[in-house]
Order: structure tokens, then sequence, then C-alpha cells
């Protein structure tokens, strides 16, 4: 178990925002922890890596090899780091919730809430961060494959899609770490939101109809389409999702406050 030592703000100094000292000793959790920051390099790695993959297989052949939707197509392995982004946000926060983690952790921050924003901001951080520089090689470095196929960042919604693409690994992230704090258990989220992401929608999208596209991965990997149909929009669909992962949230403080540690 990693313990950090975090002086306590001095009396009257009380706030309900993070305080450096608190973020830094989140961050040396994230460091520390070789099975949490794995997880947030395979985000970059499965889905730069897939991508580039995919791309040099499929050569220069047909326009539509990777998808109907060249721009879409152009992130084709956000579909497998979205897997390392449920397992970067779910193990980030599950690690609390082992061995008196928890009780440790209140210790040196006996704010709650305090601690729940500090984790939350400096996951959302480093997902924030690794989404972009994700998004942005996998599609030069899948593109630098499509031969005359190829898109470039000049195209319409080339540049929407990459910056949108790691904002989309960023709530995925998210939603996975409101989750594991509702529930406390790592394991359980990856086992529920791993074939709601996967699976769930290829299974019984054609039975519930358009009510699928509220979902959140469905929702929000609408930001990296070039053509969007429906009632929701790049940017519309794109807060759907953060509508999911903000709620997660919610329910994951909610809990982290009411709960014994």
């Amino acid at each position: 178990m990693i313990t950090t030592t975090v002086h306590p703000a001095p009396a009257g100094a009380a706030t309900a925002l993070p305080t450096l000292p608190v973020l830094r000793s989140e961050w040396i959790k994230i460091r520390s922890a070789r099975a949490v920051l794995g997880s947030l390099v395979a985000v970059f790695a499965a889905t730069a890596g897939i991508t580039v993959l995919t791309a040099a297989a499929s050569g220069t052949s047909e326009a539509d090899a990777l998808g109907e939707d060249r721009l879409l197509a152009a992130f084709f392995g956000i579909n497998f780091g979205q897997v390392a982004a449920v397992a970067f946000g779910a193990t980030a926060f599950a690690s609390e919730f082992h061995n008196g983690a928890l009780r440790v952790s209140l210790t040196a921050v006996p704010n709650r809430t305090v601690l729940y924003l500090s984790k939350v901001a400096v996951v959302a951080g480093l997902a924030f961060a690794v989404g972009q520089i994700t998004g942005l090689v996998t599609f030069l470095g899948g593109q630098a494959f499509r031969g005359d196929h190829a898109l470039s960042l000049s195209d319409p919604g080339a540049l929407r899609a990459v910056f949108g693409s790691g904002i989309y690994l960023m709530l995925i992230t998210l939603l996975a770490s409101g989750l594991t704090a509702l529930v406390r258990s790592g394991t359980l989220v990856m086992g529920l939101l791993i074939p709601m992401l996967l699976i769930v929608p290829f299974v019984v999208g054609q039975v519930v109809g358009g009510g699928m596209g509220f979902m959140p991965d469905r929702a929000g990997q609408l930001v990296m389409r070039s053509e969007v149909g429906g009632s929701l929009g790049p940017w519309t669909g794109l807060g759907v999702a953060a509508l999911w992962s903000v709620t997660a949230l919610a329910a994951g403080w909610f809990a982290m406050r009411r709960r014994d540690a």
C-alpha cells in the first residue's frame, strides 16, 4: 500500500477545493502504482498502435478500407483505447478501497470532498493530456499509410475530431472513476463497462433503436464523425457523454461522503 504525507491546512483554512499538496500526493499515488500508470500508457498504445497497424495493413487500396466514415475510421483504435481508459479510471480509484487505504488518506486529508475532487482533478488532467497526445498521434500516424486516401488536419472536421477524441477518452475515464467510487470495486466496474462499450451496442442496438444513440460511447464518438445523423450533433453528443460522466462522479462523491471508510 502506498502512503503519502500531506500536511493538513492550518486551522481556519478549511476549503472544499483541491490544494497543491493534495494534488501532488494524488499524482504520487498514480505514478507509484504500476497497474494504474500502465493502464494510462495503454490508452495511448492501444489507440494509436492499433490504428497505425491497421492502416498500414490496409494500405492505400480503398478509401473506405477502415470504415465508411473516413474521419471516424482515422480513430479505429479508440474502440480498444477506451477499454484502457476504463481500466485507468477504475484502478486509480479502486486503490483507495483496498487494505484500509482510504482511512490513511482521510487521516492526511480529513475533508472528503477535497480528497475526492483532488483525485478527480489529477485523473482528469492526466487523461486529458494523454488523450490529446493520443488523438493527434493516432490521426497523423494512421493517415501516413493511407496514400492518396489520407486525410489531413485541414480537412473539414479533422481538428474537431482530434481534440474531441481526447475529450472522449477523458470522459470515459471519469465515468469509470465515478462508478468505482460509487460501488468501491474496480473489478466490478470494468466487468460492467467494458461489455457495455464493446458488446452491448452491437447486440441490442437494433432492438432498442435510437435510444442507443444516447449511450456514452455512441454519443461521445459523434465528435469523430464527418457525417452525423439523428438528434445529436458532434458537440451535443459529447455533451451527452459528459452528462454520463458528471452523473457518475456526483454519485461517487455522494457515496464517499456518506459511507464509512
